[in-house]
């Protein structure tokens, strides 16, 4: 070897024959391996500058029906029974509120049949 020429313990050889494929592959297996910097990436991500949060990254995707706040006034009673099942219980308000809906419908349609 020459003196001015660093030594090299690589294999040379085996690094030129890996193909894309296996170095892709490698990558894709390492798990210290970054995610890939995509548009898409960028426009999830939080935006910060410094310690201060500009912009929260995408969150849930938009509803195709999104619920609507209101103020309804519930006897206490019932609010406490639906709480004591513990997290979503205005959820589980309202599947209550859409089965009985869908109760009313039925009874409608009911009704309408064995009048004709």
């Amino acid at each position: 070897m020459a003196e001015n020429k660093p030594a090299t313990y690589s294999d040379l050889v085996k690094v030129d024959a890996t193909t894309d494929d296996q170095i892709a592959r490698q990558i894709a297996e390492d798990p210290d391996t970054a995610p890939e910097l995509t548009e898409d990436w960028f426009d999830q991500a939080d935006l910060h500058y410094g310690e201060t949060l500009l912009r929260r990254g995408r969150g849930r995707p938009p509803l195709d029906t999104p619920k609507k706040l209101v103020s309804i006034r519930l006897d206490q009673d019932v609010i406490e029974r639906f709480r004591a099942d513990g997290p979503g219980w205005q959820s589980r308000i309202n599947a209550a509120l859409r089965q009985h809906l869908r109760g009313k419908q039925r009874k409608r349609r009911a009704s309408r049949l064995s009048s004709t």
